[in-house]
């Protein structure tokens, strides 16, 4: 996603953590449009925010980030109702749709902000974490070893309005047909069961 566009938003951490009935996972697995356009269809997400974690510099721009000088990884915050779909579930599909083997990169998407992270919001986040990575090593589905960060949650800044639902505002782009619509494809065959509308 090495898309550059220059727009003055105001860059704000997330809202605060939502109700006891509500959990967030943030997850970074490459471009963020396509993460958030993957949660957004999956049942028991309520609400999908792409931005920026994991980094030093507060309030980044996106110019910031492209330059892979702030720390930060490109990321979605999903708040979800785990009454609903699970903390577990949201990771099994998070490792079907990225590849967690390469560092720092993503297909043609290279650099620090590409990295494939977990920024967990809770103990128990973090040792689910660690249990799918080491079930999905173990599994063999990918030939090499997950190289997934576990990482602390600390801050998440929102990204410029103009990512946000970045996919169904723009699914006729190049971009958008060539990288976003085949893990959507992927996702509505192997995860049917789980989305918000049924084909």
């Amino acid at each position: 996603m090495a898309i550059s566009h220059a727009q003055n938003n105001i860059h704000m951490k997330s809202q605060p953590p939502p109700s006891n009935e509500k959990e967030r996972a943030t997850l970074a697995g490459g471009c963020f449009w396509c993460l958030e356009a993957v949660f957004d269809e999956l049942c028991g997400v309520e609400n999908v925010e792409s931005g920026y974690a994991g980094g030093d510099t507060p309030n980044p721009s996106y110019e910031q980030v492209c330059m892979g000088t702030t720390g930060h990884a490109e990321a979605v915050q999903i708040t979800f109702d785990p009454k609903s779909i699970s903390f577990r579930k949201i990771l099994e599909i998070y490792f079907s749709v990225h590849n967690p083997t390469t560092l720092n990169q993503q297909g043609a998407d290279e650099g620090v902000q590409y990295r494939s992270a977990i920024f967990y919001h809770s103990p128990e986040q973090k040792d689910i974490a660690n249990s799918v990575i080491k079930e999905v090593n173990d599994s063999k589905v990918w030939s090499d070893p997950i190289v997934t960060n576990v990482e602390p949650f600390v801050a998440f800044y929102r990204a410029e309005d103009y990512h946000q639902d970045y996919y169904n505002r723009n699914n006729r782009q190049s971009y958008c047909q060539m990288v976003i619509s085949p893990k959507l494809i992927k996702v509505r065959k192997q995860f049917q069961s789980l989305l918000k509308k049924q084909p």
